[in-house]
């Protein structure tokens, strides 16, 4: 008997990462997007776009830091039926401190009402919390 607990396969549920403003780990990002999703049976064209729609969210997110907030967050939480993607950044004191939270939102199902939504994701939403801008994608299952 080994005095070793037994291994046991364990499927990741959220994943964390803080990114510098990089095109390749833009593209890391849209990896793990694509990995956390593959086991839920989407088509590979529906993979493929969800990768897209991640690596531009953070590319778009990437001109967004500067000197004093460098890092992008990103949080993958996959649920039974979705995957969320949260990409949040500090901004400049003063540009949105003091704001109301505030949430704006493409509509589930892929709803093309606002022009920021992204081919690949069923769901956008923006919010602002003090001066952290969160934007979370969200691409449903089945």
């Amino acid at each position: 008997m080994s005095p070793w607990p037994a291994a046991v396969a364990a499927e990741p549920k959220t994943l964390h990462m803080l990114l510098d403003a990089d095109a390749r780990l833009a593209a890391a990002a849209g990896g793990v997007a694509l990995f956390l999703s593959d086991g839920a049976g989407l088509a590979n064209g529906a993979l493929l776009r969800l990768q897209s729609a991640v690596i531009e969210a953070c590319k778009d997110a990437f001109t967004h830091l500067s000197g004093n907030h460098p890092h992008l967050e990103i949080t993958f939480a996959r649920f039974v039926d979705r995957l969320e993607v949260s990409l949040s950044h500090q901004n400049e004191i003063g540009s949105h401190a003091g704001a109301p939270a505030s949430e704006h939102s493409s509509g589930p199902k892929g709803d093309k009402s606002d022009s920021t939504a992204l081919p690949g994701v069923d769901c956008v939403q923006h919010e602002t919390h003090g001066n952290e801008s969160v934007t979370r994608l969200t691409k449903y299952f089945g």
